[in-house]
């Protein structure tokens, strides 16, 4: 079977595991089978496959297992879920008897670990109708070629909430976040050595240890049954509050714009051309995003119309020739002309629309968050008073209160921390007494807010000599963390490891009489390590960004970045302010 159009990165490996494990698994010539998902499979297969990948592998109906269906006795069914009661009695309803079964027989593959209560609860009810059960360790969503995330949001109310009723909450968040995690380091084929940021919290600490404690487990019961030494990876665990710049500031560039200032919902973005409402779904099938999605907005503006003026002039040169031969050749290119120029239509649209939210505001703002964020203006001269950058932003009628806020929190995170008169009186000027959550509660995620701090903040790299547009100065953190973990400069006391890790990482250089000597260290490195990062509370696009600007820089090693969820700014100040609310229907569905 011809693989999937995603032949990119993580896609790709999940793809192909999944293919492996399940569907190669239980495939018999000419037998179709029907395809039972819960919510969580429904997006992993959704972000490595299509349906035509499906109808390939001999599944000629996709249900939702979770829906009333009709029997169809005469096929046998594919369960790909989830090992949580939720799901498991599903299945089980399928098959409550002899005579009531839906279908012919059941094959189950969870995502992961089946707890033993759910295995026996199987065994006991229906074992004669089971040909497969088995666990294939796929527990995340590949979002993209270097991005993964693990779907539960509510993490980020569990780890960094102060109700010390969540205690449970967060101790099974943990263990579940953990388990997926190990996922993603098996699919990957990797054992790394596992690191965190040590402080000012102790979430990526406790997280670190359990990754440990599981990846060790795994691979000593690992399939082959052979013990996996570590591999010359890294991952790494960061808590949120490491950047809390990045998450507020307005990005230009137009993947992170777009999700910032257009209401794109499950990555679809509507629009209208020739008064028709229609819609486009931003996914990396689209080599175009993929080309422009990292860009500057203001690169993106120029490059588009010049790809339409190639594609028509392609075309019109090809239209002059009237030959029979000519014409076959047109007629072959005709739909992928249309298909280009649709999406040069989309991608065009999704500019503009960013442009005009822009233009009216955002663009003055951007100018005074950056000289907020970088403590210097675009002259590189050093800001003496962060107040006078902030008031005529609160000042201006035509920003929003989010707006605003985010402006008041950069001021904030600027002079690390304020006075709680300073902040009361910059509530009350801007009105926002009900939204003061949204400032007050980045305490819980160790980022100073009121008092002052008394830590001076980490030093930046010196990036005044790169490229970059006046009103994109700023540089997410992870870039300089990315940078250092490669180079081997990361502190070993600010990131320490809670592992044995290869000599090539651990920044000794020392290598025993029993490894290979250290220049073959460097070769395993250039052959493709990996650093996987795992930031606990979400990701920002522009942090999604600097994962393939590192790995493009540093041919040597391949940065897989992933998260609890992806975060938009709007999304994480609502997020923010709910974390000193009692959380009475959280919706978290590990095991429900």
């Amino acid at each position: 079977m011809a693989p999937p159009a995603t032949e990119r990165g993580l896609k790709s490996v999940v793809w192909q595991k999944i293919k492996a494990t399940v569907f190669d698994d239980c495939k018999k010539e000419g037998e179709w089978k029907i395809m039972l998902l819960d919510e969580f499979t429904t997006k992993l297969l959704a972000s490595c496959c299509k349906m035509t990948d499906l109808l390939a592998e001999g599944i000629t109906v996709v249900e939702n297992i979770y829906k009333n269906r009709e029997p169809v006795r005469q096929m046998k069914a594919l369960y790909f879920i989830s090992p949580t009661s939720k799901s498991v009695d599903c299945f089980l309803r399928d098959f409550a008897s002899k005579s009531e079964n839906k279908y012919k027989a059941a094959y189950i593959y969870f995502t992961d670990f089946c707890p033993d209560s759910l295995f026996n609860k199987i065994k006991a009810s229906c074992s004669k109708s089971i040909r497969r059960c088995k666990e294939i360790n796929i527990s995340f969503i590949p979002l993209e070629s270097q991005v993964y995330t693990l779907d539960v949001p509510d993490a980020f109310y569990y780890c960094y909430s102060p109700d010390p009723s969540n205690a449970n909450g967060k101790d099974a968040i943990m263990e579940a976040m953990a388990e997926q995690i190990v996922t993603v380091c098996a699919t990957l084929d990797e054992n790394p050595g596992v690191r965190y940021k040590s402080k000012p919290l102790d979430n990526a600490s406790k997280l670190a240890q359990l990754v440990e404690k599981k990846l060790e487990n795994y691979y000593k019961i690992d399939e082959k049954s052979q013990i996996k030494g570590k591999t010359h990876s890294q991952l790494i665990i960061i808590d949120r509050g490491f950047d809390p710049v990045s998450t507020v500031l307005h990005e230009l560039t137009f993947q992170a714009m777009a999700y910032d200032l257009l209401p794109i919902e499950n990555d679809t973005y509507k629009y209208k051309t020739d008064g028709k409402e229609k819609e486009a779904i931003l996914e990396e099938d689209d080599d175009l995003w993929v080309r422009i999605r990292h860009r500057h907005i203001a690169v993106v503006l120029e490059e588009i119309p010049k790809l339409m003026k190639e594609i028509s002039s392609t075309k019109k040169a090809t239209e002059g020739k009237t030959s029979l031969s000519a014409l076959a050749q047109l007629m072959k290119k005709m739909p992928h002309f249309r298909k280009q120029i649709t999406k040069q239509v989309v991608h065009l649209n999704l500019a503009e629309d960013c442009m005009n939210k822009f233009k009216p505001n955002i663009e003055k703002l951007c100018k005074s968050e950056q000289d907020l964020a970088l403590g210097t203006d675009a002259e590189g001269q050093k800001v003496k008073d962060s107040m006078r950058v902030l008031l005529p932003v609160l000042l201006n009628k035509s920003h929003d209160n989010y707006d605003k806020i985010r402006a008041i929190l950069l001021y904030i995170f600027s002079i690390n921390g304020t006075t709680e008169e300073n902040l009361d009186r910059l509530i009350q000027n801007v009105k926002i007494e009900n939204e003061s959550d949204m400032i007050r509660n980045w305490s819980y995620l160790g980022v100073p807010i009121v008092p002052p701090s008394q830590q001076s903040k980490p030093l930046r790299k010196d990036r005044s000599t790169e490229e970059t547009f006046q009103l994109s100065r700023w540089t997410p953190f992870i870039k300089d963390i990315l940078e250092d973990a490669i180079d081997n400069r990361l502190d070993s006391k600010e990131w320490p490891y809670c592992s044995q890790c290869p000599a090539v990482w651990n920044g000794s250089g020392a290598v025993s009489a029993r490894q290979k000597p250290r220049t073959n260290y460097l070769e395993d490195r250039k052959n493709g390590s990996k650093l996987i990062i795992f930031v606990i509370g979400g990701i920002t696009y522009s942090e999604m960004r600097c994962a393939y600007e590192v790995s493009q820089a540093h041919k040597s090693c391949e940065v897989i970045i992933g998260s609890t969820h992806i975060l938009t700014p709007r999304k994480l100040l609502d997020d923010i302010k709910m974390l000193n609310k009692p959380k009475d229907k959280v919706s978290f569905t590990k095991d429900e």
